[in-house]
């Protein structure tokens, strides 16, 4: 089996050590070699090209974005940013997702074992998905060794029960994204107009990055766009999206619906998990619900998206000639999860003509 081939470049020789280790423990992965900046990045690239490039944003020299923006113009390689956490780096690296990055993910940081073994998956995935954009129709090399527990919703929610299924007079929608789904949303909620069912997203991405989409995506939509916090109205017109490294649940009193947002374990191998969100749809809103699972790598949002159709839901996989990534709506689809397929430009208008009064 041919491995991915990365190079990884940040200023940082900690980081970078720390990173080609984390990489190579995996035998689908291999760090074929280091820079210090781009300078040195463009030296290696000369030499061969990798399959994937892990790249900071803040270096000496020319710094992350420039570098990126030259890259995809004269010899375009899938690139992961590796960026600390600060408000202004995620602004940053939301910035290079914009330019062509598929995928950001936390620089890991010394900390408890399980900090470090949850970086380990998240960086070894985001790689491993960042190879499957270069070659849409390239299946993702299976891991060799034994992997962490994959978690199901079960570790935060019982499964949906039949009281969910009453109708009501409103109805919400539900969304899953991950790789390529910055993009996506955007595109999806810039369609919709100012009084659009209320929603809660998912979408990968790390701690208080999640802040700044929702204010990207906020200056771009009709809709107001925001980053959940706990006991925040599902209300129409207002789209929430779940912040980064807590899991998400829609809940509901009475006729009201509204989110918790909690602390748990790696759900799908991720948190927030669509799962999670999926599942606590199915439970507390059912056939009032409207499920939407799109862009990304892996199964995450798969059973819960079954779930809710189970409970009466309407439910969307977005199809693959649309997507970056087609791994998380093709497991939904062949676990027979989606009501309908359909291409990233149609959603929008499903979703209003399900949710419409």
């Amino acid at each position: 089996m041919k491995k991915i081939r990365v190079l990884v470049v940040d200023d940082s020789a900690v980081v970078r050590q720390t990173l080609s280790e984390i990489l190579q423990d995996d035998p689908g992965i291999e760090v074929m070699a280091t820079a210090s900046d781009p300078y040195v990045a463009v030296e290696r690239i000369k030499r061969a090209v990798p399959d994937v490039i892990t790249l900071d944003v803040e270096m000496p020299r020319m710094d992350g974005i420039t570098f990126l923006e030259r890259l995809m113009a004269q010899c375009p390689v899938p690139v992961v940013i590796c960026s600390t956490l600060t408000e202004k780096g995620s602004e940053t690296a939301l910035s290079a997702l914009e330019k062509g990055a598929v995928e950001i993910i936390t620089k890991p940081k010394v900390g408890t074992k399980q900090f470090l073994e949850e970086s380990r998956i998240r960086i070894c995935d985001a790689v491993k998905s960042a190879a499957l954009v270069r070659v849409a129709s390239r299946v993702p090399p299976p891991s060799l060794r034994p992997v962490a527990k994959k978690l199901t919703a079960d570790a935060v929610l019982p499964p949906p029960v039949s009281d969910a299924m009453v109708q009501t007079t409103e109805k919400v929608a539900v969304i899953g994204a991950s790789t390529g789904g910055t993009e996506a949303l955007r595109r999806l909620l810039e369609t919709l107009p100012g009084d659009a069912p209320g929603m809660v997203v998912v979408q990968h991405m790390p701690e208080k990055f999640t802040a700044s989409f929702a204010n990207r995506l906020n200056g771009l939509c009709q809709v107001t766009v925001k980053e959940a916090e706990d006991g925040d109205s599902v209300i129409r017109g207002q789209v929430l999206i779940a912040p980064g490294n807590r899991h998400t649940l829609l809940k509901r009193s009475g006729a009201r619906y509204y989110v918790e947002v909690r602390d748990g374990p790696l759900v799908s191998r991720h948190r927030p998990s669509v799962d999670v969100l999926f599942r606590s749809a199915a439970r507390y809103a059912g056939r009032n619900a409207v499920g939407v699972i799109m862009t990304g790598m892996g199964d995450d949002g798969a059973r819960g998206l079954a779930e809710l159709r189970e409970a009466g839901a309407h439910t969307i996989a977005q199809d693959e000639a649309t997507c970056v990534v087609f791994g998380m709506p093709q497991e939904a689809i062949k676990r027979g999860a989606a009501t309908i397929v359909l291409p990233l430009g149609t959603i929008g208008a499903e979703i209003l003509r399900r949710c419409a009064r």
